[in-house]
């Protein structure tokens, strides 16, 4: 197999595994429905534009088909704008005037038998301007960004950062082409299929879909901030979590809130689950004992229930994945003699 027809399956299999995922993401219905449209829209665009590419490159295309392959790029920076909207600033309705950014994309597709696309000094002006286009919402993007990634859980804020810094790698490419930096055409083919693997791959390990998990929750950063604050000292002054039959529910009883907003608070600051939150307080508390002189002589299964452990087998689990040590090697590395 030679040089190109390796480049022409690489450059296929990208835009196979982006149609899949547009599709995926268009039916899938758990988190952000909308977000997850958008996101389904921004890939459909660059795909259409990255078709284009892989076309030109093996066929004679007509210059309406140039122009169609074109018009993804005006499909993809809108919706990446709407989608940072949907996903950081978590607006939830968007009125029609949202909608009209779509309309350079819709004209340029209606008009592409007409829109001049032969090489000439035109056409490269209206290239220009529909990459111009796309620089703008890569833009405006990275302004939603900056403006709410503190507000947001730090693994969505990440999420979109990338996304936009991938979409921008893909315009420096094409922009360099034109500029005569890059002479491999296809490159950028090549560029958005590993973009695309890549993407695939964080969303197989649920990076990305998890964080709409509290998209419909009401408890906002600052307030999500101020009940777990409100747990911790809950925790340092009465030790509640050295009780083994302790809950979420009954914790957010006791701080008078619901155990979702709870279990919220929890995992977008400490980026842990209900179940290892507490643990951590039951090992440092272990960790107390196991080294006190006046308790050298205890059990280490004793220790066990009075740090609020059920069993010995989920305390010596629980303890050895977060200090790689046995409690009872622990005990003798650290305890006194």
């Amino acid at each position: 197999m030679d040089k190109n027809a390796i480049i022409l399956v690489l450059s296929c299999l990208g835009i196979a595994q982006a149609f899949f995922l547009s599709f995926y993401l268009f039916t899938l219905k758990k988190g952000n429905r909308k977000a997850n449209v958008f996101l389904a829209l921004v890939i459909l665009g660059l795909t259409i534009r990255i078709g284009k590419s892989v076309l030109n490159v093996h066929l004679n295309l007509e210059p309406w088909q140039r122009n169609l392959g074109l018009s993804g790029i005006l499909l993809t920076g809108p919706f990446l704008w709407l989608y940072g909207k949907s996903l950081l600033a978590t607006q939830k309705k968007f009125r029609y005037k949202d909608y009209a950014h779509t309309v350079p994309f819709i004209l340029f597709a209606l008009l592409c038998g007409i829109v001049p696309n032969t090489g000439n000094p035109i056409s490269y002006a209206i290239y220009i301007l529909v990459f111009g286009h796309l620089a703008t919402y890569i833009g405006l993007s990275y302004k939603v960004f900056h403006k709410h990634r503190t507000k947001v859980h730090p693994q969505r804020a990440k999420w979109y950062r990338n996304l936009v810094m991938g979409v921008a790698l893909i315009w420096l490419f094409y922009m360099g082409h034109l500029a005569g930096l890059f002479s491999l055409y296809i490159g950028g083919a090549i560029f958005f299929s590993v973009l695309i693997y890549i993407f695939s791959f964080l969303f197989l390990q649920k990076h990305a879909f998890q964080l709409g998990k509290y998209n419909t929750s009401s408890l906002d950063k600052s307030a999500s901030e101020e009940l777990l604050s409100a747990l911790k000292k809950l925790f340092a002054k009465d030790e509640i979590f050295l009780d083994n039959t302790l809950s979420l529910e009954s914790i957010a009883e006791r701080l008078n809130v619901s155990t979702r907003k709870l279990s919220q608070a929890i995992n977008e600051n400490e980026h842990k689950n209900f179940s290892d939150f507490v643990n951590g307080y039951r090992i440092e508390k272990a960790k107390v004992l196991l080294t006190n002189p006046n308790h050298k002589k205890e059990k280490i299964v004793a220790i066990a229930y009075d740090c609020g452990f059920s069993n010995a087998t989920s305390f010596n689990l629980a303890f050895k994945a977060k200090t790689q040590l046995t409690p009872s090697q622990y005990r003798k590395e650290f305890g006194t003699t």
